[in-house]
């Protein structure tokens, strides 16, 4: 499927994406994430893998529509992070 990420077309299939991150460690999720098999990654790295580009070059937005068009699940956010806004609370 052809999706275009940083400008840039690229041709990608459900099956090359895990193929491309097979051997890549994921990075510690903090935003948005895709499940690539039994792993999440975030999606700045799946990004960097898929299109050799600099993660600055692209939004996680573009990353996440291409995979969704491919059919892998994306998140939002961690698992387990709380669902509300803001930082620590103060005591």
């Amino acid at each position: 499927m052809r999706c275009v990420i940083a400008r840039y077309p690229s041709d990608l299939t459900r099956t090359g994406v895990p193929a491309s991150m097979k051997d890549v460690r994921p990075e510690l999720v903090t935003g948005a994430c895709v499940a690539i098999g039994r792993r999440r990654c975030p999606v700045k790295q799946v990004g960097l893998v898929i299109t050799r580009q600099a993660p600055r070059d692209f939004t996680a937005g573009e990353v996440v529509r291409a995979m969704m068009r491919l059919g892998f699940t994306c998140h939002d956010r961690p698992e387990g992070a709380p669902v509300g806004e803001g930082g620590p609370v103060a005591a």
